[in-house]
């Protein structure tokens, strides 16, 4: 995953004025500013998406030959309350892919574990936040649906998640 060095290299200098005149910055308009200023630049640039790292693994392997597995596809277009469960559907079924990989030593099963392995690691950091709603199905209840198509779907629940 990436590092996001710019936001903090902004806050390192903005964070060193504040120490040094906190106090009586604060007191003006101006130290004001810079203290929203502070505030606001972690949050403009964390408005990255998190799932960009997952998005390129997907363009590479989308066009995967070696790839010929059929694998549960939630739609794209499932209600925004079952999102995070149909996230975690699509990164379960890349385990299956992982599988598969493992099995006919196909040329993409490194940007297939970083998909699985990225996903993890939002999922532990974000522990299950939606609750699970009558409309959200099981992963077992979606269709099954070849490799690319399941990876069609996955690159769109993504981009709706991201907007």
């Amino acid at each position: 995953q990436k590092t996001h060095l710019k936001s903090v290299c902004l806050q390192y200098p903005l964070g060193r004025l504040l120490n040094s005149h906190c106090f009586c910055l604060l007191k003006n308009g101006m130290g004001l500013t810079i203290f929203f200023l502070c505030a606001y630049v972690p949050k403009t640039e964390a408005g990255h998406c998190k799932w960009e790292e997952v998005l390129k693994d997907l363009e590479r392997i989308k066009t995967s030959k070696d790839i010929d597995v059929s694998l549960y596809t939630a739609n794209a277009d499932e209600d925004v309350k079952c999102q995070e469960l149909v996230m975690r559907c699509f990164f379960l079924e890349t385990e299956v892919i992982i599988q598969e990989c493992r099995i006919k030593n196909c040329s993409k099963t490194q940007d297939v574990w970083n998909i699985w392995k990225n996903g993890n690691d939002s999922f532990e950091k974000n522990k299950l936040t939606s609750t699970k709603s009558e409309k959200c199905k099981e992963c077992e209840e979606y269709e099954e649906k070849n490799f690319t198509e399941f990876v069609q779907n996955f690159v769109k629940v993504i981009q709706r998640d991201c907007k």
